[in-house]
């Protein structure tokens, strides 16, 4: 029992470490350096078929009828978008910024835009938060990502040969088949797959969690391995890990605010706090200043710890 409360209580952090040891194990003993290459495609091919085997036992769980949008995810939306803008128009606007000051905007920048993590609905369930509500968010502010960020992105970091366009399609293309995919599977097996369907709804309530515990490993991994082959100062990493330190309380500071105004309290923090990090990532590396990708890898760390010490609470008050 003891061993279990331990693992129920402490899941995330282990995740967490597992991810950093395995990174650890493949970059210092030589006999896996051979593997490099392959653990690199097995990963870059578990990391989405996690996500959507996540999002497909939740979606089984969800009435599609409840997918519904409501006012305070308009509040969220607007607090998130038009802070992403007000510091684009600061990069644009000011003349001879710093490189150090351009550095924290964009990585405040990323923090604050990034959409939420698709698989947000699996830790907002375990708190006792709304699903559903949470995954209408989702779905919300990908499309508003989609249709906001490639402007100013081209504002405020402009590139050759990239347009409003071809940026639009490639942040819809990364983000929408992720979101809509496994909705329309767990669809045909509702109408075509009862039997299914009824037993992944019975007996399949804690296969969403353990799913993520392995993408949360993997992701881990990769923010681990972008940390460790950064080439920046300790100081401009510390600048920018307290950067998106500081985004992170303030989102789930916020969201909660406005949740719970509305009886939603739990999935307003998670709404606004929980972010799909692997995204930001992959933002940074394509649009701005690749060093800012390290906010995406330490926003990663503070989201599960704020979630670690929710699901404590939460374990603890049953």
């Amino acid at each position: 029992m003891n061993l279990y409360k331990i693992l129920r209580d402490w899941s995330l952090p282990i995740a967490m470490m597992v991810g950093v040891l395995t990174y650890l194990l493949f970059v210092n003993i030589p006999c896996l350096y051979a593997a490099r290459d392959f653990a690199n495609k097995v990963v870059s091919f578990m990391q989405p078929a996690l996500i959507f085997l996540i999002l497909f036992v939740t979606f089984c769980k969800i009435n599609i009828r409840e997918l519904r949008l409501e006012r305070w995810h308009f509040i969220l939306l607007f607090f998130q978008l038009m802070l992403f803008v007000g510091l684009s128009l600061v990069v644009v606007f000011t003349d001879n910024l710093p490189h150090i000051a351009r550095l924290l905007l964009e990585a405040a920048m990323l923090c604050l835009v990034c959409p939420t993590a698709t698989a947000a609905a699996v830790i907002t369930a375990k708190l006792g938060g709304s699903a559903a509500s949470l995954i209408s968010y989702t779905m919300l502010i990908n499309f508003s990502v989609a249709l906001f960020v490639p402007f100013f992105l081209t504002l405020s970091n402009p590139m050759e040969g990239v347009s409003f366009l071809s940026t639009f399609l490639q942040i819809m293309g990364k983000v929408f088949p992720l979101l809509i995919c496994p909705l329309i599977a767990a669809e045909l097996v509702r109408k075509l797959l009862p039997s299914l369907h009824t037993l992944l709804v019975q007996k399949g309530r804690n296969i969403p969690f353990s799913l993520w515990l392995v993408a949360l490993a993997l992701a881990i991994a990769m923010t681990t391995r972008a940390i460790a082959n950064s080439n920046v100062s300790v100081l401009t990493m510390a600048a920018i890990a307290l950067v998106s330190l500081v985004c992170c309380v303030v989102q789930f500071a916020y969201g909660r605010f406005v949740g719970r105004r509305y009886g939603e309290c739990i999935t307003g923090g998670q709404a606004l706090g929980q972010k799909n990090t692997v995204f930001a990532i992959w933002l940074a590396y394509t649009f701005m200043t690749p060093i800012t990708a390290l906010a995406g890898g330490f926003y990663s760390v503070w989201h599960n710890v704020i979630n670690t010490w929710q699901l404590y609470k939460k374990n603890h008050s049953e």
